[in-house]
């Protein structure tokens, strides 16, 4: 007992001496701050994070909008709590929906979230609200927590010989882009919203952002009520609250009694000029969907998915669906490492558990496709399987049906996709290109529904041209309006 409560009174002092010399001015709020790291090591920090970003992603290949970004984020640095870091921002090839910001000055917005944004000042309000996070130091903040938390885990092993406790207690460490609590965002959203007033935008602009992202939401409970499935959730930049979040009014129209509030136009026309010819969606390296094909032109591949079939094109795999949702179609890549044939490595990849096993060729590729059961945490699944060889590439297919009845019902499909893979056909790798956005004027008499018949989009054109232009669920273009279509 007496040397539990020895340990009990270091574990006091070590915290004490930690939270001493852990303590630091909040350039925001003036206040001290428990932080375990100095603005160098901050720095640093950032440094080291960025480097593991971006082996993540890919920079976006528009040096013009790149430099357009870097010039706002300047701008709203000067005007920060935290003037004498450097910002650096990077704009990434990615259709998600996100920004995000590491310590140290590094920023990141995707150009899939700067599709649907429809001003400068929107624009501002999303890297306004990502500078809030670095200037009031929430990443260090968060860090130092869990630097805490692993300190007091660690103790925890040594006393009981366990180190599940330091581990679960180092898991907050991969927070840093995914998001921060709801009273950091808030304190975010104040500091954007501040931002915005300070160099002469009107603070409610940081309303019109939130907006955009809650109306993608809306219309994906749309897709999600016809597809069977749930809602997806966003995790990024404001998602924590609703526009009209009485909390997140007030600390939004908090940055109203600035001076030089709205003293600047939106800049819709300047914003969007930026924004003619970016890529919607996937970009050429990853691969391009149209309606229900897929083109490659990295991989020379062109895949044929059944007719009405949702197509999603992630970062590791081709993955479709019939509407009813109780089947799925997987194609992933890799590397061939031995030579075998197709059927030799179909064998040893599920140890010689194949049924009906039978040669596959295609108008390319040879392949070799059967019956196997994968076992999930739901139990066996009846899946068709298939090995597609493209010179020293692997191509691996996966059908399954969530029971046997509904692979039966789609095995005549999934099979004439496997047969449908091959090269492109040289007319095709125009098809390859990216969807890109478009500006025009409208014209009187203009819709979206008309305009949608315009744009190359597969399915909910009308939906999805509303959304780009910040008019969902209704409105219409006016006579001469900048609009956004697909092409």
């Amino acid at each position: 007992m007496g040397k539990q409560t020895n340990f009990y009174v270091l574990g006091i002092l070590l915290l004490g001496s930690l939270f001493y010399s852990g303590c630091a001015t909040n350039p925001v709020s003036g206040k001290k701050d428990f932080v375990l790291m100095s603005e160098a090591q901050e720095i640093n920090l950032g440094k080291q994070a960025h480097q593991q970003v971006m082996k993540q992603y890919r920079p976006y290949n528009d040096p013009a909008l790149q430099s357009y970004v870097e010039g706002l984020v300047d701008e709203l640095g000067k005007k920060s709590h935290r003037a004498n870091l450097v910002y650096h921002v990077t704009v990434l090839d990615s259709p998600q929906i996100n920004a995000f910001a590491l310590p140290g000055g590094y920023l990141y917005i995707t150009r899939g979230i700067m599709a649907y944004m429809n001003s400068e000042a929107e624009l501002a309000g999303v890297l306004g609200h990502e500078l809030g996070h670095i200037t009031a130091r929430h990443g260090v903040r968060q860090q130092s927590a869990g630097t805490v938390a692993g300190i007091l885990g660690a103790g925890v092993g040594i006393l009981t010989g366990s180190g599940q406790a330091a581990q679960a207690a180092n898991i907050g460490s991969t927070a840093l882009i995914r998001g921060y609590g709801r009273s950091h965002e808030l304190e975010a959203d104040r500091l954007g919203a501040e931002y915005l007033a300070n160099v002469g935008y009107d603070p409610q602009e940081m309303l019109n952002v939130v907006e955009i992202l809650k109306d993608q939401e809306e219309f994906d409970k749309q897709l999600a009520k016809e597809e069977g499935r749930e809602p997806r959730a966003y995790h990024g930049t404001f998602s924590t609250h609703p526009a009209n979040d009485a909390r997140l009014q007030e600390v939004v129209g908090a940055a109203n009694n600035i001076k030089t509030a709205a003293t600047r136009e939106a800049g819709r026309e300047k914003f969007l000029k930026y924004m003619d010819g970016a890529v919607l969606g996937t970009s050429e390296q990853d691969g391009v969907i149209r309606k229900n094909k897929f083109y490659h032109t990295d991989l020379n591949l062109f895949v044929e998915f059944p007719e009405g079939w949702k197509v999603d094109n992630l970062p590791d795999r081709l993955i479709a669906q019939p509407k009813t949702g109780d089947a799925q179609l997987q194609i992933t890549v890799d590397d061939l490492n031995k030579k075998q044939t197709p059927k030799e490595y179909l064998n040893e990849q599920f140890k010689g558990q194949i049924s009906n096993g039978q040669p596959v060729q295609t108008a390319n590729f040879q392949g070799y496709t059967g019956y196997t059961n994968l076992t999930t945490k739901g139990g066996k699944v009846p899946s068709r399987v298939a090995a597609v060889f493209q010179g020293k590439r692997i191509y691996q297919v996966l059908i399954a049906g969530k029971d046997g009845n509904a692979l039966n019902k789609y095995d005549a499909a999934g099979l004439t996709t496997i047969k449908s893979m091959r090269q492109l056909k040289n007319a095709e790798r125009k098809l390859a290109k990216p969807k890109n956005i478009k500006l025009i004027r409208a014209k009187s008499g203009d819709t979206f529904a008309s305009l949608a018949k315009r744009s190359d989009i597969a399915t909910h054109a009308e939906e999805q041209l509303r959304l780009l232009n910040g008019m969902y669920p209704d409105g219409e273009p006016k006579a001469g309006q900048l609009i956004k279509i697909v092409q």
